[in-house]
């Protein structure tokens, strides 16, 4: 194992003092692994069952690892049941408790922990924006909340100074769960020990507090800003609070308390691996003044009619729309058709990388389903579904075509109730047309 710095130990033990020990050893332990069930998806618990062994207490989905349990290679993980996530990463969209209806920025959002974790919150109302200024991890971000059955979110790919220039007082809520020197990862990733440094807090303060600033800006009068790092130094931490809320007094802290945690203090709260089972991690929660105004969601948009002959060969051919989506703006980009979610900021002038919720590829005399459509229908949506045995959803993972004697068309392919993907029955089988970035090999 890597040793820890000299001058990291005795930065934390100014903060524990005799407690220094239990978390030296903490560090030194097995780290908190954990997923976190899709309310999403009706089958989640049942196909967790064999990974788990308790509940995360500060996320009501949260649930720990079995030791050596691993369940990303799992037909379940990609049919979206969970996302995993280690535990003491829910403390902060645990505090955000993002409301039905809210719309919501989470400003610095791959790989998609929290973006996941807000959307499973909004429960399909209201509006997610996540963003990630590096391209690539950007589209993991939109590939997990695609996975995780997301239909109304829009994932970016900016600056926090453009974005807020673009979109001032614009969200109800705000996460800013920053770049930081990443002393919580000592634990799972040894190998992070020897990348830190005695200037990295320093550093990393200062880029926190542009990203701050910027968030500031974004958040609507009577909205709340969190805060959040994986790492354990004062000045990361209630340094930068204290920093951000002297250069932006029309903000005060605003104090919450998170099962199996505690109360915060000032708005600001700890977790340590040694009090709990968690790797470490630092919330603050602050409230900015003004009366959060009631928001119109306007009338839903007419689409014209090519775009509504598109949606009609959808609904005949593959499924009914629910619903709770007619409130959404189609919008055709290239040869794709999005639902965009209602209220979506103008992306004019930004790198979107998802703009919504996509529904469909148009061919030259013809329309095909997406797979993000495939994983954000409900349950009995879809005109044709096949339930699939575990050998076969394995096989489907992998591409493969399945033995299918069901009516001819688009069906979506299942497991345990829970989606796949499209496959088109012909003939017999089952052809598979799950994207091949998602295939498993072997």
């Amino acid at each position: 194992m890597i040793p820890l710095n000299e001058i990291f130990i005795s930065n934390t033990q100014k903060m524990l003092g005799e407690e220094t020990p239990a978390f030296l050893r903490a560090l030194e332990d097995a780290p908190a692994l954990a997923l976190r069930l899709n309310p999403r998806r009706d089958g989640a618990e049942e196909a967790a069952a064999a990974f788990v062994e308790g509940a995360v207490p500060w996320e009501e989905n949260g649930r720990y690892l079995i030791d050596g349990a691993k369940p990303g290679g799992s037909v379940a993980h990609a049919a979206g049941a969970f996302y995993i996530q280690e535990a003491s990463a829910m403390a902060s969209a645990a505090a955000l408790d993002a409301r039905p209806g809210e719309q919501i920025l989470d400003l610095c959002a791959a790989p998609g922990g929290k973006s996941t974790q807000i959307a499973a919150a909004l429960g399909g109302a209201g509006l997610l924006v996540s963003n990630d200024l590096e391209p690539s991890r950007s589209k993991a971000l939109a590939g997990n909340l695609e996975r995780m059955g997301v239909p109304n979110a829009v994932v970016v790919c900016g600056l926090p100074g453009k974005l807020a220039s673009a979109w001032p007082e614009r969200f109800d809520a705000v996460l800013v769960d920053a770049p930081c020197s990443g002393e919580g990862m000592f634990r799972r990733d040894p190998s992070s020990r020897g990348e830190w440094a005695p200037a990295s807090p320093e550093g990393c303060a200062r880029r926190q507090a542009e990203i701050l600033d910027r968030a500031a800006a974004m958040l609507r009068p009577g909205g709340r800003l969190v805060y959040s790092t994986c790492t354990f130094n004062e000045f990361e931490n209630e340094g930068s609070v204290t920093g951000f809320l002297e250069r932006h007094p029309e903000f005060a802290p605003e104090d919450f308390s998170l099962n199996g945690v505690g109360a915060s203090k000032g708005g600001m709260l700890r977790l340590w691996p040694h009090r709990l089972r968690g790797d470490g991690h630092f919330v603050a929660r602050l409230r900015k003044a003004g009366t959060l105004a009631a928001r119109g969601e306007g009338a839903p948009a007419r689409p014209d009619r090519p775009t509504a002959a598109l949606l009609d060969a959808l609904e005949k051919g593959v499924c009914r729309l629910p619903g709770a989506w007619l409130g959404m703006r189609p919008a055709r980009l290239g040869d794709r058709l999005y639902l965009v979610p209602p209220n979506a900021p103008d992306t004019a002038g930004l790198r979107v990388v998802s703009p919504g919720l996509c529904l469909l590829r148009v061919g030259r005399n013809h329309i095909e389903p997406e797979h993000a459509l495939a994983m954000a229908l409900p349950a009995g949506c879809a005109l044709r579904a096949a339930e699939l045995s575990a050998e076969q959803a394995d096989a489907f993972l992998r591409g493969e075509a399945i033995p299918f004697d069901g009516e001819k068309g688009w069906t979506r392919a299942e497991r345990l109730g829970m989606p796949l993907g499209w496959g088109k029955a012909s003939d017999g089988w089952l052809k598979n047309h799950l994207p091949k970035g998602l295939r498993r090999h072997g």
